[in-house]
């Protein structure tokens, strides 16, 4: 993939080339079409995605609680803890999607993957103060 393709997404643009090229080399690119379910509340987290184009939407406990675009990425905490999903994603329409495995993610230099980390943990922070 081209590492290029991974600056777009908010999540990695401040990574340093060296990075993105890492983790460039173990990210996937794929699609979904509408109502394809990406990601299930309750199951194991073995991925974490970043949307290129479309949307979709978050469901927890039956109710939808965001709604996401391109630059969006979900399944990052799980795949970083280790936790269960705690909400299901929806593909509201057709969408092209980064996939990094939780396998992809391990694989990473141990300075890479503390450095990814500490992005998500910012962007956990950042949306608690803001009511996200």
């Amino acid at each position: 993939m081209d590492p290029e393709n991974l600056r777009a997404v908010p999540l990695f643009a401040s990574m340093d080339e060296h990075d993105l090229k890492r983790i460039a080399t173990f990210a996937t690119e794929d699609s979904a079409s509408a109502g394809a379910t990406l990601m299930r509340e309750g199951d194991y987290s073995n991925e974490m995605v970043a949307i290129e184009s479309g949307t979709a939407t978050v469901i927890q406990d039956g109710r939808t609680v965001a709604n996401l675009g391109p630059g969006d990425v979900f399944g990052e905490r799980g795949v970083l803890t280790r936790n269960l999903r705690n909400a299901s994603v929806v593909a509201a329409s057709p969408m092209r999607l980064i996939r990094l495995t939780t396998w992809d993610v391990k694989r990473l230099p141990p300075e890479t993957r503390e450095r990814l980390a500490k992005l998500v943990r910012s962007r956990t922070a950042t949306a608690a103060t803001d009511g996200g």
